[in-house]
């Protein structure tokens, strides 16, 4: 029998504003433990939370962005649990009144099809502290409560049951991070917490409608992870029911030492948790007036950024994908567009060379020692026929290590292109004088023996020669 997997993800997001949801204490990571704390954070008797402004705006941004109902009248309810990190005993979220509903994501898959992933809901919510377990502080007897993450504000994004692969639960995940970091409501870094990823994974027969009893792997913190822990899962699942056994709803985690998933408690339901509305918030109203104030504020979007730079720059869809992908790559791709005569050259150099150094440096383009217009003067020089695209290469490599201009460093060791033909003839006339048998098998039709007299000549004169200018004068002299 075959079985097909059907997939939803919850997406916790961290909001960047500067000071948490409930109270004014600040949200900046890595401060000392419990330093950003006061009595309402702390869940002191008697304190009474106040919505932070900005938490709202950026939720209803995200909700217009992904093409969410707002809802004109929403509130707050108690989610209660007991957990050491918590301490008021509940967490102030939403339920049945969330800020957002329906909209979607629209996800390219492998084969250049596209597939829309549904949204349920988007909802404000306050993040819990942080337990600390004694081993990893040398005190294995103890456990330690950090409650500086307590209150700090979150939206949860929970995706529609459409997905049908850990690929594209990734694709997925990576279009949602790429819209957060467009609207620039949260860093989104994963490896702080500040985008984490719960996965509800099950298994259905090929054809059949009705869902199968799913398991919830929490807390994902990477791209990667969240891609081996749902095939794990759906791997598991297919055996559990092929042996004939049936698959229990649970709450599971993901090992990544094993790359296994675990069990972890049996799966909460909403009535667990008993929600009743927060009688300390009251329910309030998102004007249409607010509502389209926020919606004039929004930056262009990754799919709209794509079809721009389609159209704009002439680029393939699979060029306008990679660099609109992220927002700082897409930002520094259009600088050194700026002008250029070509800018597919300045989109290959983008997607190859400034992305393998984003990642050996594990930084930021911007940050890179090679600016927007140091690119886009090489590949001026490129088209001017002042360097050749081999030279190009040593060019970039120095240009990284030294942050020098291109013009200086051509000058500086002379790497200026060799267009004189007379002196590449002679270059030519040597070779070919001491390669008899490599002319012959040209002159009998094998035309590829050409690119190796073309990579003979280069090596001797260490690239300088302009690679058109040498095809020219070969063909002219092996045809002869």
């Amino acid at each position: 029998m075959e079985f097909e997997a059907v997939i939803g993800l919850e997406t916790h997001v961290q909001l960047s504003t500067k000071s948490k949801i409930f109270c004014g204490c600040s949200t900046a990571f890595g401060a000392p433990p419990n330093a950003n704390t006061c009595p309402v954070c702390l869940g002191m008797p008697g304190v009474l939370p106040v919505l932070n402004e900005d938490v709202l705006r950026r939720a209803v941004m995200v909700g217009l962005a992904t093409g969410c109902r707002i809802a004109e009248r929403t509130k707050f309810d108690r989610k209660n649990y007991f957990y050491p990190d918590l301490p008021k005993g509940y967490q102030i979220s939403q339920y049945d009144m969330p800020i957002a509903t329906g909209g979607a994501i629209t996800i390219t898959l492998a084969d250049g099809a596209e597939k829309v992933i549904g949204l349920t809901r988007v909802h404000m919510e306050e993040d819990a502290g942080k337990l600390i377990h004694g081993e990893n502080l040398g005190h294995p007897d103890s456990s330690y409560v950090d409650l500086n993450r307590a209150g700090v504000p979150l939206l949860e994004i929970v995706s529609e049951p459409d997905i049908r692969s850990a690929e594209e639960a990734k694709k997925y995940l990576e279009k949602l991070k790429a819209i957060l970091e467009y609207l620039d409501v949260s860093d989104c870094n994963m490896e702080e917490g500040s985008l984490r990823c719960d996965a509800n994974v099950s298994i259905r027969p090929k054809g059949q409608k009705e869902f199968g009893t799913r398991a919830e792997v929490k807390n994902m913190n990477s791209f990667r992870f969240l891609q081996r822990a749902i095939e794990f899962e759906i791997a598991r699942q297919t055996q559990v029911v092929t042996e004939g056994g049936r698959v229990i709803q649970e709450t599971r985690l993901y090992d990544s030492a094993r790359d296994v998933t675990v069990s972890m408690r049996g799966k909460e339901e909403a009535h667990d948790y008993r929600y009743f509305p927060e009688p300390d918030l009251p329910l309030f109203t998102a004007s249409q007036e607010y509502i389209a104030a926020v919606r004039a504020s929004l930056p262009e979007l990754p799919d709209d950024k794509r079809r721009r730079f389609e159209r704009d720059y002439s680029l393939p869809r699979y060029d306008a994908e990679v660099l609109t992908a992220s927002r700082a790559v897409a930002d520094y791709f259009e600088e050194a567009a700026k002008g250029a005569a070509n800018p597919k050259i300045i989109s290959n150099w983008v997607m190859g060379d400034i992305l393998r150094l984003v990642k050996e440096r594990n930084t930021a383009p911007q940050s890179l020692p090679v600016t927007p217009a140091m690119l886009r003067e090489m590949v001026t020089l490129m088209d001017e026929g002042v360097i050749s695209g081999k030279i190009a290469k040593t060019v970039f490599e120095e240009m990284a290590n030294t942050g020098k201009a291109p013009r200086a460093i051509v000058a500086e060791q002379g790497l200026t292109q060799i267009t004189d033909t007379s002196s590449i003839e002679a270059e030519v006339d040597k070779i070919i004088a001491a390669n008899p048998d490599q002319v012959a098998s040209f002159k009998a039709g094998k035309d590829k023996v050409l690119g190796w007299f073309v990579g003979q000549v280069m090596r001797a004169t260490k690239g300088k020669a302009s690679p058109d200018v040498v095809n020219e004068i070969l063909k002219q002299k092996l045809s002869a």
